[in-house]
């Protein structure tokens, strides 16, 4: 959107999504996609820089995919999924920190402190259980 702070009211928003949509009837990942798919078209729109929406809609795509399919596998093959999906996912967070654009430095250096052990520590419950 052009904003990077509102990427910090993603957190609390995509909380409240998830509540809300546990509390109506609806997987929480559908409506988590229902919210992306909105923020989509507010950001077409809004006439929002195309390079970055694509970028950020793509990785939606990628990540968010990863997380459903983790759902659906067997536990452990989830779990580690998850994990691995994670940990990956601090890449993209360190491709936010090094340009400074989309999100504020502070959220891209708290998910990757948030991404990397959570995702390890996911892999290696996958393995050890």
């Amino acid at each position: 959107m052009d904003k990077p702070w509102v990427a910090w009211a993603g957190i609390p928003g995509g909380s409240l999504v998830v509540v809300v949509s546990e509390v109506i009837g609806l997987v929480w990942w559908a409506g988590i996609g229902i919210a992306a798919l909105a923020l989509i078209a507010i950001g077409l729109l809004t006439k929002v820089s195309r390079p970055p929406l694509t970028a950020q809609t793509l990785a939606l795509i990628g990540f968010g995919g990863l997380a459903v399919v983790g759902m659906y596998v067997a536990p452990r093959a989830g779990l580690a999924l998850a994990g691995v999906a994670l940990a990956s996912h601090s890449v993209w967070d360190v491709i936010h920190y090094r340009r400074n654009r989309v999100v504020p430095r502070s959220l891209a250096e708290f998910c990757v402190l948030l991404d990397v052990p959570l995702g390890a520590g996911a892999v290696i419950l996958a393995i050890l259980d």
